[in-house]
């Protein structure tokens, strides 16, 4: 059986002994489309491939068994194109992708709410002359309110983490009995953990931004598209929103030049759950999705 990889990563030559030693033959970059062109039996793909209609219909003799998506979030994959073709679709969750996402939310929380990035330039550019009272006045998080929307695994995560650092937790998620307007009016901090979603899309906007609390944060470390940035820009330079931590753009790998400016902003090109740790499970768990699919076996992580 053939297994087309899109991109070599991490770890990958240890990785791939499984398929190796099963027989598998193995394919790492390429033309997506001219690759699927040639005929495979699994598809090994990143989040930024795009996996639609049109690329699928490469696949003309619809050999093509499994896609096994190298991410927790699967919405690069047609998800109906695929189903109307009986592909399988799998994604990476996992112990160690959870973790990380959730410790770099509150490394992006922390760095925020302390002037962090800013007052390391202040340092490095040789402005500093001497202690001062009054620069870079950070907030204490103690006894403030963190609000966690969408309570799923990462989300509890951190929730956890605020608690240990003594905030008060408010969750919205499908089983929390609050709902998102009143998460939004009384959290200091909002940290969003839900996937994309036509429903999710934009689910900050004007709108929603109104009802944060004056001069309250935002941390994403989800999707780019959760958050209308325009509405986010708008709401950064009125003062309603202090400061907005985002490791996920509404276009990546392109942000809003505004944002660039904004010296209360953090911006980190989509690395929250990049560990060593969580890189090497995620491939192995794609591997492993992969190798039972392929073998008749349902996959542990099948999103179909």
């Amino acid at each position: 059986m053939k297994i087309f990889v899109t991109k070599k990563i991490p770890f990958w030559e240890e990785i791939k002994k499984p398929l190796v030693e099963a027989g598998y033959e193995l394919t790492v970059g390429g033309d997506l489309k001219q690759e699927l062109e040639k005929g495979y039996d699994g598809l090994l793909c990143l989040l930024t491939d795009k996996i639609d209609e049109e690329v699928l219909a490469a696949d003309k003799n619809k050999r093509l068994k499994i896609i096994a998506n190298y991410a927790v979030g699967f919405d690069n994959v047609d998800m109906e194109a695929a189903k109307t073709r009986n592909i399988m679709v799998t994604n990476t969750p996992c112990d160690e992708v959870n973790e990380s996402v959730a410790e770099f939310t509150w490394t992006l929380m922390l760095a925020l709410s302390n002037q962090l990035l800013p007052a390391a330039d202040f340092a490095k550019n040789a402005a500093y002359k001497g202690w001062e009272p009054d620069v870079f006045l950070g907030q204490l998080l103690k006894g403030k309110t963190l609000g966690i929307i969408g309570a799923g695994r990462i989300g509890s995560l951190v929730a956890a983490k605020g608690v240990a650092f003594q905030m008060k937790v408010l969750e919205f998620s499908r089983s929390s009995g609050l709902n998102l307007e009143e998460v939004l009016r009384q959290s200091d901090y909002v940290s969003l953990h839900v996937p994309l979603t036509s429903e999710t899309t934009h689910m900050l906007n004007d709108q929603t931004l109104s009802l944060m609390k004056q001069g309250s944060y935002l941390i994403n470390t989800a999707r780019g598209k959760i958050v209308d940035e325009v509405a986010l820009v708008n709401a950064l330079k009125t003062g309603k929103i202090a400061g907005a931590a985002l490791d996920v753009w509404e276009n990546e790998p392109d942000p809003r030049p505004e944002l660039l400016e904004m010296e209360n902003v953090i911006l980190t090109p989509h690395i929250a759950s990049a560990t060593f740790v969580a890189r090497k499970a995620m491939g192995e768990l794609a591997v492993k999705n992969i190798m039972d699919g392929l073998a008749g076996r349902n996959p542990s992580n099948l999103v179909k």
